[in-house]
């Protein structure tokens, strides 16, 4: 749906890989998929009919087509997200796998009959910057939702993960390429002053799919080389309640062996973590970056007595 799918689709393909070598899922796995994608689905259905199509602004990919589609034929929104979408299915089912294919083209008809059901309510407001505010956070939930578990609700998602086997752009920037164009017909089809709203709206969804996808609570690694290391390590351990990994380094320079800490935090504790190291090595070397995903380990933080 948006460059937030940078974030994203890269690492599902390669879940979505994985999946496909299992010949069953189990029942719980299915059920799970089903309802969260279900759900998803919905929240874009309520986020473009209630909020962002009765005002005239659009979203990216597929869907921003099929809403221009829609506005200047008069026919249903939901008979054109499902047939532009399903030359999409195909190249997915062929190229990724059939598990994630099965998993859009199930969102996809539930997105249709989502907004085929509610195209005669009214529109919430009809201040168009709270519509497209609230109509992106929405959409962005429910996209986040479906891409994580597993499926998409646009079919330029697919095209691009393809493309970017061919071209040298990432998954990402090929999406923002194709979305740019889109937005940008907005001008043409309704007016400049909606294809800007369209611009806010995509870029709320895009923030808020982020959010949803990787969650408030984001992770982060933490790397530190001091001399101070043991000091360092166990204020990390007492004071955070975090595990702690030393790694053997090399100065590439000096040639000195170095200890390496190596944590994982949230995004809350970086502060406190900050303040640990400055307090114990002011001249120690910090690095810290963000993490979609933490599995297994002893990442989950133990009690502080």
């Amino acid at each position: 749906m948006s460059d937030s799918i940078q974030l994203s689709l890269d690492e599902q393909q390669g879940k979505f890989m994985n999946q496909i070598q299992h010949k069953k899922m189990s029942k719980g796995k299915l059920l799970q998929r089903t309802l969260f994608i279900t759900i998803g689905a919905i929240l874009m259905g309520v986020g473009l009919e209630i909020f962002l199509v009765p005002n005239n602004v659009i979203d990216g990919g597929i869907v921003g087509i099929s809403i221009m589609l829609s506005y200047l034929s008069g026919w249903s929104l939901g008979l054109f997200i499902f047939l532009l979408n399903l030359p999409f299915f195909f190249l997915g089912y062929k190229q990724i796998g059939k598990t994630f294919a099965f998993s859009t083209l199930y969102g996809i008809i539930i997105l249709s009959i989502t907004t085929t059901f509610l195209h005669p309510v009214p529109a919430f407001t009809q201040d168009i910057l709270l519509a497209t505010v609230f109509g992106g956070i929405i959409l962005g939930i429910g996209v986040g939702i479906v891409i994580r578990y597993g499926g998409s609700l646009d079919g330029t998602e697919i095209l691009a993960i393809l493309f970017n086997k061919k071209l040298p752009f990432s998954v990402g920037e090929i999406i923002m390429f194709m979305n740019l164009f889109i937005l940008s017909s907005a001008g043409f089809v309704f007016s400049w002053d909606r294809a800007m709203y369209s611009l806010i709206a995509y870029f709320v969804a895009f923030k808020t799919i982020d959010i949803t996808i990787t969650g408030l609570d984001e992770s982060k690694s933490v790397w530190v080389i001091s001399d101070n290391y043991t000091v360092i390590g166990d204020a990390i351990m007492n004071r955070l309640g975090r595990g702690v990994t030393f790694l053997k380094g090399e100065g590439a320079y000096s040639g000195d062996d170095k200890k390496v800490i190596f944590c994982v935090i949230n995004r809350i504790e970086e502060a406190k973590l900050k303040d640990i190291v400055t307090e114990n090595d002011p001249s120690a070397f910090l690095a810290v970056a963000d993490i979609a995903e933490v599995r297994g380990g002893r990442f989950k933080k133990r009690d502080i007595h």
